[in-house]
């Protein structure tokens, strides 16, 4: 799983590499380093005639993770895997605390408020927006 992305002279992506084939091209000053992540080098010669297998784009949707993987359709193997961590459970933690604080707020010995009523209706099959963003990020 340890592949390197390469990307020739006119930024066309080439086969990816084993990360000591890349730390090789580095050393001899034949590449030069495009992107930290994923880790991709540029070569400094063209290579017209290289060839380019086809790749893959797995994706294992989650409730709190979202796994992503590149896998070469010639060989089986998993080429880069990476996992999305959602921010869905962050939100409604987050929402869950401020609507805790503003109920103890209204708790405590005041005198009283007539209660608002948000009586709008809403569209059929509306979410709220942190749910909304938790199905978002699942599809």
């Amino acid at each position: 799983m340890s592949k390197v992305f390469v990307l020739d002279t006119k930024k066309r992506p080439l086969d990816p590499i084993h990360s000591a084939q890349a730390r090789q091209l580095l050393r001899n000053k034949k590449a030069a380093i495009f992107r930290q992540f994923p880790f991709t080098i540029i070569l400094k010669k063209s290579r017209p005639d290289s060839p380019v297998s086809s790749l893959r784009l797995k994706i294992d949707p989650g409730a709190k993770f979202t796994g992503m993987a590149l896998v070469n359709d010639l060989t089986g193997k998993v080429v880069f895997a990476a996992e999305l961590k959602h921010r869905g459970f962050v939100i409604r933690d987050a929402l869950t605390s401020r609507r805790q604080l503003r109920r103890s707020r209204r708790a405590r010995k005041t005198r009283y408020r007539q209660p608002r009523f948000l009586n709008r209706t809403r569209p059929e099959g509306w979410l709220a927006p942190s749910l909304q963003s938790r199905v978002e990020n699942i599809k």
